[in-house]
C-alpha cells in the first residue's frame, strides 16, 4: 500500500509537541508525493500545518484505529512506536484505572500512588493455574508464569524488577514473594513463607529511607533467591544485598530522612526496655536532622517499630541480640551528637571529656572512653622505622567520625542480612529457586556522582541481558513457526559496559588513582579525558575539567568527579577498628573480627551472604596501613555484578518495569514527559523497536479468519480448509508478499498490516451497514405511507358516518321534544287537581285531631290529681312513724352505754387480780402435758414394736421349725404326699387364674367406661376447639383486615432473617465438620508417615487390634453419660435464681433422693455381693466341692453378676434421666425468661420422663426373666451332663439363696408328672432307665423349695433389720425431740409458740414430700401389676388358644391317623443375624470392596438396608457392644472407600447415598413419634427396642456432610477446567463474536485450536452424566437439588471472576454470547425438573453481567437503568466491567470516564462488600431432610452377587 493511500483525508497521526510529548491530528486533506508540509486539525479543532523535511521525508507517525486502544499487549498494536505506546499506557492508566500492561515480555507497572483492592487471596487464587495471557496483566501473572515454567521446565527463574525511586520495585517484589508463599505453602510446619514475607518489614526498616521521589525508597539492592523441593513446596530462601548507600547514614538532603530505623527506634525510646539508649526525638540528633521534617505523612513509626521487633522475633533473632542491634544503632546517633572543638593552631582539635553523647557512644558499644576520645581526634602513622602519631584536623576529624559511623552500620547491616538468612536456610535439598530481583533503575540527577554511576553501570548489564533475552525470544519464536530468519540490528551496549569494565576502563582508572599515594579526583578526571576522549560514549562536558559524560543506552549522564576517590576507597581507620574489637560486647567484637583489612569493604561490594569476597588476612602484624592491598568498592561491585549476571543467565528471566507516573505523587496522575523519560530508560521502547523490526503481529489461523471472515469471498468459504482460506484472502488483499509470512500455526504480519486490514474490514462493514439503512429506511418510508393513506380513507369514512349520525340525532330529538311537551302539559294539570284535593283532606285532619286531643288532656289532667293526692297522705303517715321509732332508739342507745360502762369498771379490776394471769398460763401448761403424752405414746409405740419384733422372731424361728419338719415329712414320703400337694397347689394357681379373670373382666369394664368418659370428653373438647378455632378464625380475619401489608412484611422479614441465622449457622457448622474431616486426614497421612518410618521388621500390628483402637478412639459409647451436664444444669438454675425454677423444686429433691436411694441399694448390693463371695471362699477353703456344687455356685455368681449389672445399668439410666431433666428444667426456666406462658412443655416432659421410667421396669423385668430362665436351663443342663449322680439327700443346699420364678417350679413339676404318668410299672421304668430321670425330677423340686425357704429366711432376715433400722431411726428422733423439748423450755412464751409452729410445718412437710412419694410408688405398683397382668392375660389367652388347638388336634389325630401336619414355616422378622467374628467379612463384602455397578438393578441403597437389619437384630437380643462395633467398623470403613477413591464421583455419591439412607432408617426405625408419622404398622414392628442410637446419627449426619464436600469437590474438579472455555471463549451462535488482534503475548488457553475447545454442550453432558449417576444411586432429590445449587454457584463465580479479569471477553457479543449459555443452562434445569433448586438465584450476578455488558451506556437515564438492574453486582464489580468493556468494532462506542463517574456517584450510598471477585470455592450449607422409605424390611431380598452366606435371616 502506498504512502498517498496511508496519508489520505482524516487520517490521524502524531506530532511532537513541547508540552504533552506527542500530541494527535487529523490530515484535512490527502498527502501527495513531494508535498512540503501536512495540512492538519488538532483535537481542539485548531488547524495547523506541520513541515516534512524532503530530504529525510519523515512523515509523522500514524496513530492506531480506536478499536486497539487500550490493548492489554502494547505489541498487540497495529503501528509500534513511542506515541502509540504512551498513549495505550495512558489510557488504560487513566481511564480503566489499569496499572499494569504487557509489552511483549515486560510487565509495565504504573505506580498508582494508592492502595488498590487487586491484591487480595481471592485474586491470588483468580490466577493461580492460569496462563499468562488469559487474565489481564498482573505482577500476579508473571508470578504464576515463573512458578508455572519452574514446574514445566524444570529450570530456576527470575524475576527482574527495576524502575527508579519512588516507582514501586519493592511493592512489586513483595506481591510477588506474597504470590509465591501463597501458592507454593511449605510442606511442614516452619512456616517458611511466612519467614520470608517476614524479612521485608526489618530490610525495609534497616535499608529504606525517605527521598523526595518516595517516602520508601529501597537504598540498596536485594536479590532474594526462594528455594522449592521436588514438590514445589517453600523450603527456604536466600538474600544478596547490592550498593547499600552508606552516605545517607551521615547526611540527607531537604526534604529526606535517614533510614527508617533511626526512627522508629526514637518512636519508642520512652519504652522501659529502652531507657539505657538515652534516646530523645529524632529532632534532637545531628545524623536524623539534617533533611528538616523527620516525620512521614500517614505513618506510624512506632507502630512500624513494633512489627519489626515481630519480623525479627519470627526470623529467631534472641531478644539479647535484639537489643544488641538496637544499642548499636543508637550508638550511630551518638556519635553523630559528639562535639569537636577546633585548637588555635587549626591543624589538632578536641572532644570534651565530659561530652555526654561520646559518654553514651562507649557505653552502648562497650569501648574505653578515653581511648575513643584519644583517637577521633589522632590517627597514627607506621613506616618501615618508626611509627608517629599526628594530629587531625576538624574538617578530618568529622570525616572520620562519618566513615566509622558508616562503616559501623554497613557492619550491622551485612549481620542482620547473614541472620536472616540462616533463618530462611533449610537443611532439605533444594530442587529448584525463583529469584527475585529488586534493584534500582537508570539515575540520572543534576548532580551525579560514584553511586549513581554504579547504579546506572548496573542497569548497562542488565539492559544487555534484557536485550539479548528478547532477542533470543523473537529468534525462537521464528524457528518454531519455520519462517525464514532475517537479522533484527538492535542496539547493543557493549562497547558501553567495556568502556566502564574494560582494561584501562573508567573503574579500572579510578581504581589505579586510588593506589597513588596523592592521587586527587582532578587526576582522575584528566586521565579520562587521555584516555578516552576518542570514544562515542564518553564526552567531555565544554564548561568543567572535573566532569565526565557517559552515552548510557538510555540517557547521556553528567558526573563529578568530586567524592570518586573517597567513596571508592571507603577509608575507615585502623585505630577505629581495633577499639571496636576489643569491645566488651559480643556481637559488637563479632562484627569487626571478620574484617580483612584495616579498610573493610562494606556491604556495599556487593553479595553480604552467600557470595561474600573472601580475602584472606595473612598481613605481618607490624604492616602499616593496607590502603594498596584492599579491594575497591569499584571492584567489589563489578565482581558481585558478574556473579549475578552468571546467575541470571543460568535461570529464565522475566521482567517487570515499574513506571512513575509523576514526581508530585498523586494518585492517577499522568506526566508524559516523566513517563517518556522511564520508557526510554526501562527498555520497553526497545522491546516495542525489536518487536516492529520484524513481524510483531501475530494471528493464528482460527482467529485470523473468525475476525476477517467478512472480506472472504462466498465461494471461498465452501473450501474447509481455514489455513487454506487465509492464504487467498491474504494473497488477495495484500499484494506486498514481503508484508506477511505464514507461519506454522500463525499468521506474522509487518507493522501497519493489521490496521490496514481493519480499515478494509470496517470499510465492508460500512459499506453493508449503509446498504441496510438504505433497504430498512426504504421499508420504513413505504410503511409510513401506506399507514398516512390508510388513516386518509380512515378519516374520510369517520366524517362521513358522523355527518349522518348528526342529522338522525336531530330528527330523533325532533319528536322526542314532541313527546315531552305533550306528557309534561298533561302531568302538570294532574297535579294542580291533585294539590287542591290533598289541601282540603289535611284541613279536615287537623281540625278533627285538635278536638280530640283537647279532650283527652283533660281526662289525663284529673287521674294525675289523683295519683298526687294519694301519695301526698302515705309520705306524711310514714313520716309519723319513723319520728316515734327514731325516739325509741336513742333511749335504748343511752340505757345500754350505761350497762357498758359499768361492766368495763369490773374488767378492770378483775384484770389486775393474780388469777387471770394463771387462766392464761393454763395453756402453755396444756401443751407442755400433750407434748409429754406424746412422748410417752411414741415410747409404748417402741415398745410394741419391739414387741413385735420378738414376736416375728420366735414365728419365724417356730416356721423354720416347721418347714424343717414338713422337709423331713417330705423325704420319708416322696410318692403320694407331693403328688397331693401339687394338686392342691394347680388348684390354688387355677382359682388365683380364675381370680386373675374375674379381675380382667373388672378391669375391661372400667376400661370400656372409661374409655367412654374419654370419648365423650374428647367429643366435649373438640366442639369447644371447634368453636374456640371459629373464633380464631375470625379474629385473625379481623387482624388481617386492619394490618395485612405491615403484618406480612414484617412475617416475611422475620422468616429471612431466621433462615440467614439458620443458614450461617449451618454453613459454620458444616464448616467445622469439613475442617474436622481435613485434620482427620492430616492425622491419618502423618500417622501413615510415622508407621512407615517407624516400622520395624520384629513387630506389627494386628490389623483387627488397629481396627479396635481406632474404633475406641473415634466414638464414644452408647450408654456413657457425663454428670457434670447435670452440676451445668444445676448451676443454670442457681444462676436463673430459685423464684423461677420454684415450680420445679420439688421435683429435683425428690430426683436426688431417688437417685441418692439408689445409690445406697447399689452400695447395699456391693455389700452383699462381696460377702457372698467371701462366704463362697471359705466353703471352698473348708471343704472339697463336688460338680453340682460348682455348678449352683457358678450359677449364682452369674445370677448375681447380672442382677449386680442390671442395677448399676439402671442407676446409669437414671442419672441420664435426671441429668436430662435437669437441663430440661433449666431451660424451661430460661423460657420463662422470655415467654412464661408455656405450661405445656414441662407437664409433657413429665410424661416422657414417666414413660420412659414404664418402659425401663419392663424392659429390665423381662431381661431378668429372662436371664434367670437361661441361668437355669444351663443348671439343669450342666446337672442332666453330670455322671455321678447325687442320689443321697443333701445335707447342705449351696444353691438355696436364689431366687426361683413361680413358672420355673411349674415346668419342673410338670416334667415329673409326664415322667411319672408314662407307666406304673417299676420295671418298666427302670427297663427305660427313667427312674433315674424321676429321681432327678424329685430332686430338682426339692432344690426349688429349699430356695423358696432360704428365699422366705431371707425375708425375714430382711424384714428383721428394716424393724431395727426404724427402731434406731425412732430412737434418734426420740433423742431429737427431747432436745428440742429442752431447748423449747428455755425459751420466752411467745418465742415457744413461734418455734412450735415452725416446727410442726416443717413436719407437715416432711410428711407431705414422704406422702407424695408413696402415692407415686403405689401408682407406679399399680402400674407395673397392670402391665403385669396384662402380660399374665396374654399369656393366659395363649394358654388357651394352645389347649384348643391342642384338642382340636387331638381329635383330628383321632378321627384319621394318618393325616400328617407340617411344620410352618415362621415369617421372616427383617432382622439379620452375624456371628462376632464374621463381622470384618460382613464390612470387606458389604463397603470395602463393594462397587457400585454390583447392585445394578437392585433396591438402590441395599447395602444400607442390610446393615440396619443386622444392627436390628443386635438390638434385638440387646447386645449394645455388637450394635457399637458395627456401626463404628462401618463408619471407619466407609471412610477407608472414599479415601482410596477421593476423585471417583460414581462411588462418592453412592455412599453418600448409603449414608443418608442408613441414617433415614435410625431415625424412621427410632421409635421417636415425629419420625414414624408416614410408617406402616409393619413397619413400626420393625422399631428398635433397646438402644437409643442418638449419637450415631449424629457422627453419620456430620460423615454425609464430608462426603457430600468431597462429591462437590470432585464434581468442580470436573467441570472447572471447561467453564470459562465453553461460557465465554466458545462461539455458541456462530459468527457473533469477532475476535480482537492479540499481541506478541498470545494466550495459551484451549481456543488454541477452536476444534478443541469446550463448548457449552459438553457442560451440559456432563451435568447429565452427574444427574443420571445421582438418580442411579438413590440419592434424596433435595441433595440432588442442593448438589447443582452449588455447582451452578461455581460457575457463576468461576465464570464472573474471569470475565471481571479479562478484558478481551467484556464486549457486547460477549454479553450476548453468556445469556445464550445461561438461557440453555435454564433450559436444562427445567427439562430436569432442577429448576427449584435455587440454581438459577445463584446465577443472577452472571446473568445481570451479562446484561451489562448490553445495555447502553451514554446517558444519566443508562445509567440509573444500570443501577436499578444490576443489585445482585456489588459497585466495584460494575466499575471494572465497565471499565474493562472494550469495542470489538469501530461502530461500537467506548464507555466514557464521566459515565463512570455517575455509576459510582449513584451506587455510593450501597453497602456492598468490599472484595471483587465471588470465592468460587464457597459452599452452602447442605440439609438432609428426612426421607422415609416405604420398603419393609422383610420385602429385602439380599442377592448373591454379595457374599453374604453367613447372615441368617431371622
Amino acid at each position: 500500500m502506498s504512502v498517498s493511500e496511508l496519508y489520505s483525508q482524516y487520517t490521524r497521526v502524531w506530532i511532537p509537541d513541547p508540552d504533552e510529548v506527542w500530541r494527535s491530528a487529523e490530515l484535512t486533506k490527502d498527502y501527495k508525493e513531494g508535498d512540503k508540509s501536512l495540512q492538519l486539525r488538532l483535537e481542539d479543532e485548531t488547524s495547523r500545518e506541520y513541515p516534512i523535511d524532503v530530504q529525510s521525508n519523515q512523515l509523522p507517525f500514524l496513530r492506531n484505529p480506536d478499536i486497539l486502544v487500550g490493548e492489554n499487549d502494547l505489541t498487540a498494536l497495529s503501528y509500534l512506536h513511542e506515541p502509540a505506546v504512551l498513549h495505550n499506557l495512558k489510557v488504560r492508566f487513566l481511564e480503566s484505572n489499569h496499572i499494569y500492561t504487557y509489552c511483549g515480555i515486560v510487565l509495565v507497572a504504573i505506580n498508582p500512588y494508592e492502595q488498590l483492592p487487586i491484591y487480595g487471596q481471592d485474586v491470588i487464587h483468580a490466577y493461580s493455574g492460569q496462563n499468562m495471557g488469559d487474565m489481564d496483566p498482573h505482577i500476579f501473572a508473571v508470578a504464576e508464569e515463573a512458578y508455572k515454567q519452574m514446574a514445566r521446565d524444570e529450570k530456576n527463574q527470575s524475576i527482574i524488577v527495576s524502575g527508579e525511586s519512588g516507582a514501586g520495585k519493592t511493592v512489586s517484589a513483595k506481591y510477588a514473594m506474597r504470590y509465591f508463599a501463597t501458592v507454593g505453602g511449605s510442606a511442614s510446619d516452619s512456616n517458611i513463607e511466612e519467614k520470608v514475607l517476614a524479612s521485608s518489614p526489618i530490610m525495609e526498616a534497616i535499608g529504606n529511607a525517605k527521598t523526595t521521589r518516595n517516602d520508601n525508597s529501597s537504598r540498596f539492592g536485594k536479590y532474594i533467591q526462594i528455594g522449592f523441593d521436588k514438590r514445589y513446596h517453600i523450603i527456604g530462601a536466600n538474600m544478596r544485598t547490592y550498593l547499600l548507600e552508606k552516605s545517607r547514614v551521615v547526611f540527607q538532603a531537604d526534604d529526606e530522612r535517614n533510614y527508617h530505623i533511626f526512627y522508629q527506634l526514637c518512636a519508642a525510646a520512652s519504652l522501659p526496655e529502652f531507657k539505657d539508649l538515652a534516646l530523645t526525638c529524632a529532632e534532637d540528633f545531628f545524623y536524623t536532622s539534617q533533611g528538616g521534617d523527620t516525620s512521614i505523612e500517614g505513618v506510624d513509626d512506632a507502630e512500624d517499630f513494633e512489627k519489626t521487633r515481630q519480623a525479627f522475633t519470627l526470623l529467631g533473632v534472641r531478644e539479647s541480640h535484639q537489643i544488641s542491634i538496637f544499642k548499636i544503632i543508637a550508638s550511630i546517633l551518638h556519635l553523630g551528637n559528639v562535639e569537636i572543638q577546633a585548637e588555635r593552631d587549626g591543624d589538632s582539635c578536641s572532644i570534651s571529656p565530659q561530652d555526654e553523647h561520646l559518654s553514651s557512644f562507649c557505653r552502648l558499644l562497650g569501648v574505653e572512653h578515653s581511648q575513643m576520645e584519644h583517637w577521633l581526634c589522632h590517627r597514627k602513622l607506621v613506616t618501615t622505622s618508626e611509627t608517629y602519631i599526628k594530629t587531625m584536623s576538624l574538617q578530618q576529624v568529622v570525616n572520620a567520625r562519618n566513615a566509622l559511623a558508616k562503616h559501623i552500620y554497613a557492619q550491622l547491616f551485612g549481620w542482620i542480612v547473614e541472620h536472616v538468612n540462616k533463618a530462611l536456610h533449610t537443611s532439605l535439598k533444594q530442587h529448584s529457586f525463583i529469584g527475585v530481583l529488586d534493584i534500582y533503575g537508570f539515575e540520572t540527577f543534576e548532580v551525579n556522582s560514584f553511586e549513581q554511576f554504579c547504579i546506572n553501570y548496573a542497569n548497562e548489564k542488565l539492559q544487555q541481558q534484557f536485550n539479548s533475552h528478547v532477542f533470543k525470544l523473537e529468534q525462537e519464536e521464528y524457528m518454531k513457526e519455520q519462517i525464514p530468519w532475517t537479522l533484527i540490528d538492535f542496539y547493543d551496549n557493549q562497547p558501553c559496559i567495556d568502556l566502564i569494565e574494560a582494561k584501562l576502563g573508567i573503574l579500572d582508572l579510578l581504581d589505579e588513582e586510588c593506589k597513588v599515594p596523592r592521587g586527587t579526583d582532578q587526576n582522575w578526571a584528566q586521565k579520562l579525558y587521555d584516555r578516552h576522549s576518542g570514544s562515542q560514549h564518553f564526552q567531555k562536558p565544554r564548561m568543567s575539567n572535573t566532569a565526565f559524560i557517559v552515552v548510557h543506552f538510555a540517557d547521556k549522564v553528567e558526573y563529578l568527579s568530586d567524592g570518586f576517590l573517597e567513596k571508592n576507597r571507603d577509608t575507615v581507620y585502623e585505630e577505629h577498628i581495633n577499639i571496636l574489637k576489643a569491645s566488651k560486647f559480643p556481637l559488637v567484637a563479632d562484627l569487626f573480627q571478620d574484617d580483612k583489612d584495616s579498610v573493610p569493604a562494606s556491604t556495599a561490594s556487593g553479595k553480604t551472604s552467600s557470595s561474600k569476597i573472601s580475602v584472606r588476612s595473612a598481613r605481618p602484624p607490624l604492616k602499616a596501613s593496607n590502603k594498596e592491598h584492599k579491594k575497591s568498592v569499584g571492584h567489589q561491585f563489578r565482581t558481585s555484578l558478574h556473579l549475578l549476571m552468571e546467575t541470571l543467565n543460568a535461570t529464565t528471566p522475566h521482567y517487570v518495569r515499574c513506571i512513575k507516573p509523576n514526581d508530585e505523587k498523586l494518585p492517577f496522575h499522568f506526566d508524559p514527559k516523566r513517563a517518556v523519560q522511564q520508557l526510554r530508560a526501562c527498555g520497553v521502547l526497545e522491546t516495542i523497536r525489536i518487536s516492529a523490526a520484524g513481524y510483531p503481529s501475530r494471528w493464528t489461523y482460527h482467529d485470523f479468519f473468525n475476525r476477517y471472515r467478512v472480506l472472504v469471498r462466498k465461494r471461498e468459504l465452501a473450501n474447509t480448509d481455514k489455513k487454506a482460506i487465509c492464504r487467498s484472502v491474504l494473497e488477495s488483499l495484500i499484494k506486498d508478499p514481503d508484508k506477511f509470512q505464514f507461519g506454522r500455526t500463525k499468521i506474522f504480519f509487518r507493522a501497519g498490516q493489521v490496521a490496514y486490514l481493519e480499515k478494509l474490514r470496517a470499510d465492508k462493514l460500512r459499506a453493508a451497514t449503509i446498504m441496510i439503512q438504505k433497504t430498512v429506511r426504504g421499508w420504513l418510508q413505504k410503511v409510513k405511507y401506506r399507514r398516512l393513506k390508510g388513516a386518509a380513507l380512515t378519516l374520510q369514512r369517520c366524517c362521513r358516518g358522523h355527518l349522518a349520525r348528526r342529522l338522525a340525532e336531530h330528527l330523533r330529538r325532533t319528536r322526542a321534544a314532541v313527546l315531552l311537551q305533550k306528557q309534561y302539559r298533561m302531568r302538570r294539570a294532574r297535579l294542580a287537581y291533585q294539590g287542591v284535593r290533598g289541601a282540603a283532606i289535611v284541613i279536615q285532619a287537623f281540625t278533627r285531631g285538635m278536638f280530640v286531643r283537647r279532650r283527652y288532656r283533660q281526662v289525663l289532667w284529673e287521674h294525675k290529681a289523683t295519683i298526687i293526692q294519694k301519695h301526698m297522705r302515705g309520705w306524711m303517715a310514714r313520716r309519723h312513724v319513723q319520728r316515734l321509732r327514731a325516739a325509741a332508739v336513742v333511749i335504748q342507745c343511752a340505757f345500754r352505754r350505761l350497762k357498758a360502762k359499768q361492766e368495763l369498771k369490773a374488767l378492770k379490776i378483775e384484770a389486775r387480780s393474780a388469777e387471770h394471769l394463771k387462766r392464761l398460763n393454763v395453756g402453755m401448761e396444756n401443751k407442755v402435758v400433750q407434748l409429754q403424752r406424746k412422748i410417752d405414746d411414741q415410747n409404748k409405740e417402741f415398745k410394741a414394736l419391739s414387741e413385735q419384733l420378738s414376736a416375728v422372731t420366735s414365728t419365724h424361728t417356730m416356721e423354720t421349725e416347721k418347714l424343717k419338719k414338713e422337709l423331713a415329712r417330705y423325704q420319708q414320703s416322696q410318692g403320694a404326699d407331693s403328688s397331693l400337694r401339687l394338686q392342691e397347689e394347680v388348684e390354688s394357681l387355677r382359682t388365683e387364674l380364675q381370680m386373675a379373670h374375674s379381675e380382667r373382666k373388672v378391669l375391661e369394664d372400667t376400661f370400656t367406661r372409661e374409655k367412654d368418659e374419654l370419648r365423650k370428653r374428647v367429643a366435649d373438647l373438640e366442639q369447644e376447639n371447634a368453636l374456640l378455632k371459629d373464633e380464631k378464625e375470625q379474629l385473625n380475619h379481623q387482624i388481617l383486615c386492619q394490618s395485612k401489608d405491615d403484618f406480612a412484611q414484617n412475617s416475611v422479614k422475620e422468616n429471612l432473617l431466621v433462615k440467614k441465622e439458620l443458614e450461617e449457622e449451618r454453613s459454620r457448622y458444616q464448616n467445622l465438620v469439613k475442617e474436622y474431616s481435613r485434620l482427620e486426614q492430616r492425622y491419618d497421612n502423618l500417622r501413615d508417615e510415622m508407621t512407615i518410618i517407624k516400622q520395624t521388621p520384629g513387630h506389627k500390628r494386628n490389623p483387627s487390634n488397629q481396627s479396635s483402637l481406632e474404633s475406641d478412639s473415634n466414638y464414644p459409647s452408647i450408654s456413657t453419660s457425663e454428670v457434670g451436664d447435670a452440676e451445668d444444669a444445676l448451676q443454670q438454675v442457681e444462676e436463673m435464681g430459685l423464684e423461677k425454677a420454684a415450680m420445679d423444686l420439688t421435683v429435683f429433691l425428690k430426683l436426688q433422693k431417688r437417685v441418692r436411694e439408689l445409690e445406697q441399694e447399689r452400695k447395699k448390693l456391693q455389700v452383699q455381693l462381696e460377702k457372698r463371695e467371701q462366704q463362697d471362699s471359705k466353703k471352698a477353703q473348708t471343704e472339697t466341692p463336688k460338680n453340682d456344687t460348682d455348678l449352683d455356685q457358678d450359677a449364682d455368681l452369674a445370677y448375681n453378676s447380672l442382677k449386680r449389672q442390671e442395677l448399676e445399668s439402671e442407676n446409669k439410666k437414671l442419672k441420664n434421666d435426671l441429668n436430662e431433666l435437669r437441663k430440661a428444667v433449666a431451660a424451661q426456666a430460661a423460657q420463662n425468661n422470655s415467654t412464661p406462658g408455656s405450661p405445656d412443655s414441662y407437664g409433657l416432659l413429665l410424661n416422657q420422663l414417666r414413660l420412659a421410667h414404664e418402659e425401663l421396669e419392663v424392659r429390665k423385668e423381662e431381661v431378668l426373666i429372662l436371664r434367670t430362665q437361661i441361668v437355669s436351663a444351663d443348671q439343669r443342663r450342666l446337672a442332666a451332663k453330670s455322671t455321678e449322680p447325687n442320689i443321697n439327700a443333701r445335707t447342705s443346699w449351696p444353691n438355696s439363696e436364689k431366687h426361683v420364678d413361680q413358672e420355673d417350679a411349674i415346668e419342673a413339676y410338670h416334667g415329673v408328672c409326664q415322667t411319672n404318668s408314662k407307666t406304673e410299672d417299676w420295671g418298666y421304668l427302670n427297663e427305660d432307665g427313667e427312674l433315674g430321670l424321676a429321681y432327678q425330677g424329685l430332686k430338682q423340686v426339692a432344690r426349688l423349695l429349699e430356695a423358696q425357704l432360704q428365699a422366705q429366711s431371707r425375708e425375714h432376715e430382711e424384714e428383721v433389720e428394716h424393724l431395727r433400722g426404724q427402731v434406731e431411726a425412732m430412737k434418734e428422733e426420740l433423742d431429737r425431740q427431747q432436745q428440742t423439748f429442752c431447748q423449747t423450755l428455755l425459751l420466752s412464751p411467745e418465742a415457744q409458740v413461734e418455734f412450735g409452729v415452725q416446727q410442726e410445718i416443717s413436719r407437715l412437710t416432711n410428711e407431705n414430700l414422704d406422702l407424695k412419694e408413696l402415692v407415686e410408688k403405689l401408682e407406679k405398683n399399680e402400674r407395673k401389676l397392670k402391665k403385669q397382668l396384662k402380660i399374665y392375660m396374654k399369656k393366659a389367652q395363649d394358654l388357651e388358644a394352645a389347649q384348643t388347638l391342642a384338642q382340636s388336634e387331638k381329635r383330628r389325630h383321632e378321627l384319621n391317623r394318618q393325616v400328617t401336619v407340617q411344620r410352618k414355616e415362621k415369617d421372616f422378622q427383617g432382622m439379620l443375624e452375624y456371628h462376632k467374628e464374621d463381622e470384618a467379612l460382613l464390612i470387606r463384602n458389604l463397603v470395602t470392596e463393594l462397587k457400585p455397578q454390583t447392585l445394578a438393578g437392585t433396591v438402590p441403597c441395599l447395602p444400607a438396608y442390610i446393615l440396619y437389619m443386622c444392627i436390628r437384630h443386635a438390638d434385638y437380643v440387646n447386645d449394645d457392644l455388637k450394635v457399637h462395633s458395627l456401626l463404628t467398623s462401618t463408619i471407619n470403613g466407609i471412610k477407608k472407600v472414599l479415601k482410596k477413591h477421593n476423585d471417583d464421583f460414581e462411588m462418592t455419591t453412592f455412599w453418600l447415598s448409603n449414608t443418608c439412607r442408613l441414617l433415614h432408617c435410625l431415625k424412621q426405625y427410632s421409635g421417636d413419634e415425629g419420625f414414624m408419622t408416614q410408617n406402616t404398622t409393619k413397619q413400626n414392628e420393625h422399631c428398635l427396642k433397646n438402644f437409643d442410637l442418638t449419637e450415631y446419627r449424629q457422627v453419620l449426619s456430620d460423615l454425609s456432610i464430608q462426603i457430600y464436600q468431597q462429591l462437590i469437590k470432585i464434581a468442580e474438579g470436573v467441570l472447572q477446567p471447561m467453564i470459562v472455555s465453553a461460557m465465554l471463549e466458545n462461539e455458541s451462535i456462530q459468527g457473533l463474536s469477532g475476535v480482537k488482534p492479540t499481541g506478541y503475548r498470545k494466550r495459551s488457553s484451549s481456543m488454541v485450536d477452536g476444534d478443541n475447545a469446550y463448548c457449552l454442550e459438553a457442560i451440559i453432558r456432563q451435568m447429565n452424566s452427574f444427574h443420571t449417576v445421582m438418580c442411579d444411586q438413590g440419592l434424596d432429590p433435595e441433595i440432588i437439588l442442593q448438589v447443582f445449587k452449588q455447582l451452578f454457584y461455581m460457575v457463576t463465580a468461576v465464570t464472573l471472576n474471569n470475565l471481571l479479569l479479562r478484558k478481551d471477553v467484556c464486549s457486547w457479543s460477549t454479553g450476548m454470547q453468556l445469556r445464550y449459555n445461561i438461557s440453555q443452562l435454564e433450559e436444562w434445569l427445567r427439562g430436569r425438573n432442577l429448576h427449584q433448586s435455587g440454581a438459577v438465584q445463584t446465577m443472577e450476578p452472571l446473568i445481570q453481567a451479562a446484561q451489562l455488558l448490553q445495555l447502553k451506556k451514554k446517558t444519566p437515564e443508562d445509567a440509573e437503568a444500570i443501577c436499578s438492574l444490576c443489585t445482585s453486582l456489588s459497585t466495584q464489580q460494575i466499575v471494572k466491567i465497565l471499565n474493562l468493556y472494550t469495542p470489538l468494532n469501530e461502530f461500537e462506542e467506548r464507555v466514557t470516564v464521566g459515565f463512570i463517574r455517575t455509576i459510582q456517584a449513584q451506587l455510593q450510598e450501597r453497602n456492598d462488600p468490599q472484595h471483587l471477585l465471588l470465592d468460587y470455592k464457597h459452599m452452602f450449607p447442605v440439609l438432609f431432610p428426612f426421607n422415609p422409605s416405604s420398603l419393609t424390611m422383610d420385602s429385602i431380598h439380599i442377592p448373591a452377587c454379595l457374599n453374604l452366606e453367613f447372615l441368617n435371616e431371622v
